[in-house]
């Protein structure tokens, strides 16, 4: 009788344990605060620019490693030192080591911390001090010590902290994708760079050629002048077009300085000279790129996941502001054995337990609660237009890029075009010149139109590749 009775008491004791354990497993598990969902997007069907509409199954250039876009050898080889040097890339490494440890120290909160410590003393006692013990021995050298445990938690029944910690993940997350979007800017900013270099390496080679055909050109109208079949004005106006193009060298020549520098700058080392590959003329240009569908932009932007990441950061927070609005719950626990007498400090006598528990409910804190809620919550909303302007963004960009590759590439085969013209225009003008048909004027002229139209072609091509490489960055390529 007394067996079942104490049974059934026992039963009804776990029951009602279980109970309390169940209900705060349920309380432990719950999270104030918004969960973070996609916010919907409306994507174009194509983009504007693009030639011809996207075919589902066909891969963006943007799909392809940079090595595929930039064929020149030497290009390659400067962007591996870049991204190995770069100490942009540097930085933005030692920012995600930083968030991650962030997220570990910020999840530390979610668990309880235990400490444990002990002590120990010793005291020797004058004779006429001591305690006399029965056998007449005194008790003049006292020994004693301790050691003690504790452990103390921060319930977070509303989600607090697990909030902090979803917010720490997607700031993580934010330098991640910050470390990807500066990888594809370097890519692009090094290999407009080095195309911009090539270009200005063919207009050093141009004037230069210029200056020695205009050299030539000025020997003839003196040797015409001399022997009287040429005036003094063909010779000054020979001599004003050499002058020109001479004058044109040291402006090159700083320019080409200049963009060495900033590409020995891209690569992680001091300002030198940069070696070179294929010519400007020699870069590949491909007719048609491919630029996929435009939803699938979303998931290879690196700004637009960045800007996502800080959206998903910013929602969290509203729940950690709400989480402020409800009562905290801290338990706290100690235990140990103390002793005077070392030998008996693992006694049962000596040892000593403190348990509590504890709840603040905030009542009033002069509406800073309500404030960091309202700023949190308007914090999330901007996040949200930035999320939403950077996919505005960037199918601006690459709208505008389709645009420019395309008519960058009719620039270029146009400008071909124009100094194939001017180059006979000059062969015939210093034809008609050397027999007598026709002033110096016509020759300085058709001269100083190839000239122009060279320059503008070393241009053309320049801006062609760098078009090309601008296109692949706003398609989202170069970060993998």
């Amino acid at each position: 009788m007394w067996k079942s009775a104490d049974s059934n008491q026992l039963l009804h004791r776990a029951g009602r344990a279980a109970a309390a354990a169940i209900l705060v497993l349920l309380i432990v598990g719950c999270k104030v605060g918004p969960n973070y969902a996609r916010p919907a997007v409306t994507t174009p069907q194509a983009y504007r620019g693009a030639l011809a509409p996207a075919i589902a199954n066909e891969a963006s250039i943007a799909e392809q490693d940079w090595r595929t876009i930039f064929m020149d050898p030497v290009l390659q080889s400067l962007v591996d030192e870049a991204l190995k040097n770069n100490l942009d890339l540097k930085i933005a490494a030692q920012r995600i080591l930083e968030a991650q440890a962030q997220v570990s120290i910020i999840r530390s909160q979610q668990l309880p911390t235990v400490g444990a410590g002990g002590s120990f003393s010793a005291l020797q006692l004058p004779a006429g001090l001591a305690n006399k013990n029965a056998d007449g021995t005194s008790n003049d050298f006292i020994r004693g010590g301790g050691f003690s445990a504790s452990a103390a938690w921060n319930l977070d029944f509303w989600g607090l902290y697990r909030r902090q910690t979803e917010a720490a993940r997607a700031e993580l997350l934010q330098t991640e994708w910050a470390q990807r979007a500066t990888r594809a800017s370097l890519i692009e900013e090094l290999a407009t760079a080095y195309f911009q270099l090539r270009s200005l390496d063919s207009q050093l080679e141009i004037t230069q050629n210029t200056i020695k055909a205009r050299e030539d050109s000025l020997h003839l109208t003196q040797s015409l002048e001399q022997y009287g079949a040429g005036s003094r004005a063909d010779t000054r106006q020979a001599e004003e077009l050499l002058h020109t193009a001479q004058a044109n060298l040291p402006e090159i020549r700083r320019q080409i300085a200049i963009q060495e520098n900033a590409i020995s700058v891209l690569l992680g080392h001091n300002p030198d000279g940069v070696q070179r590959g294929l010519t400007v003329t020699e870069q590949p240009h491909p007719e048609s790129v491919p630029a996929g569908l435009p939803s699938e932009l979303l998931e290879r932007r690196p700004d637009i996941l960045k800007a996502e990441a800080e959206l998903i950061a910013a929602n969290a927070r509203v729940g950690v502001a709400k989480a402020q609005f409800f009562p905290q719950i801290s338990l706290t626990s100690m235990g140990g054995s103390a002793s005077n007498q070392l030998q008996s400090i693992f006694e049962g006598k000596n040892a000593y337990w403190y348990a509590a528990g504890s709840l603040t409910q905030p009542i009033f804190a002069g509406g800073r609660i309500t404030s960091n809620y309202k700023y949190s919550q308007a914090q999330q909303q901007e996040m949200l237009a930035s999320y939403q302007k950077a996919i505005l963004n960037a199918f601006k960009d690459v709208s505008n890029s389709l645009v420019t590759y395309r008519e960058t590439q009719n620039r270029r085969e146009e400008q071909h075009q124009v100094v194939i013209s001017a180059s006979d225009a000059v062969r015939l003008a210093r034809l008609r010149y050397s027999g007598g048909n026709t002033s110096y004027l016509e020759v300085l002229t058709t001269d100083t139109d190839l000239y122009d139209a060279q320059l503008k072609l070393a241009q053309a091509e320049a801006q062609e590749a760098g078009s090309l490489v601008n296109l692949y960055a706003a398609l989202g390529g170069g970060w993998k």
